[in-house]
Formats: C-alpha cells, structure tokens, sequence
C-alpha cells in the first residue's frame, strides 16, 4: 500500500467526485478520521483514515496553486 504524505490544509483530489460537480477539497482536521472541506460548495465530511488513503488520487500543497 502506498503511503502518501499530506497535512492540515493541503488540497486534495479525490477519485469519485462530490455532487456539486468538484473532486477538490481541503483537509481541515487530522487524526484517526480525517475531516475534509469541498473547495465549491464547503461542505464537510468525515473519513476514516484508511478509507480516505484508499479514496485520494493527489495531494498538492494550498501555495502550490
């Protein structure tokens, strides 16, 4: 399994996209879940940590746009 490194506010890509029609998000909590925010509509979620590895596609810093 491959371990990607991200932290707190890095924007993320996730595979499946969101209803509103974006697959950004920010991570705004870490620990055992992972809380993360839609960059298009701010909705929140909570991920389990081991779902969310599964589910991310890229990671890219937020100073990187």
């Amino acid at each position: 399994m491959e371990n990607k490194e991200y932290h707190l506010h890095d924007h993320v890509m996730m595979k499946k996209g969101h209803p509103c029609g974006t697959n950004e998000w920010e991570i705004v909590r870490l620990g055992a879940d992972i809380k993360i925010r839609c960059l298009h509509c701010n909705r929140t979620v909570t991920i389990p940590r081991m779902e969310f590895n599964r589910k991310i596609k890229k990671v890219w810093n937020s100073e990187e746009q």
